[in-house]
């Protein structure tokens, strides 16, 4: 899946979302609004990872969405 695809449908996707970041908050969320630079910097904030490592947590999440 391509983010595009995560974005156009956002709302769709906030589910599986918390899902997998269960600390973003849903302010968090809702300033995240579908880009995904933004939610790499929120997964970089909240968890306390380095920007490549948020980068592949969400291709990994990417490959794991139908």
């Amino acid at each position: 899946m391509n983010w595009d695809r995560v974005e156009g449908n956002w709302q769709q996707f906030k589910g599986k979302l918390r899902e997998k970041w269960g600390e973003l908050t849903d302010d968090d969320i809702d300033v995240i609004d579908g880009r995904r630079e933004q939610l790499q910097g929120k997964i970089q904030e909240r968890y306390g990872k380095q920007r490549d490592e948020a980068e592949r947590d969400v291709d990994d999440w990417l490959k794991t969405l139908h």
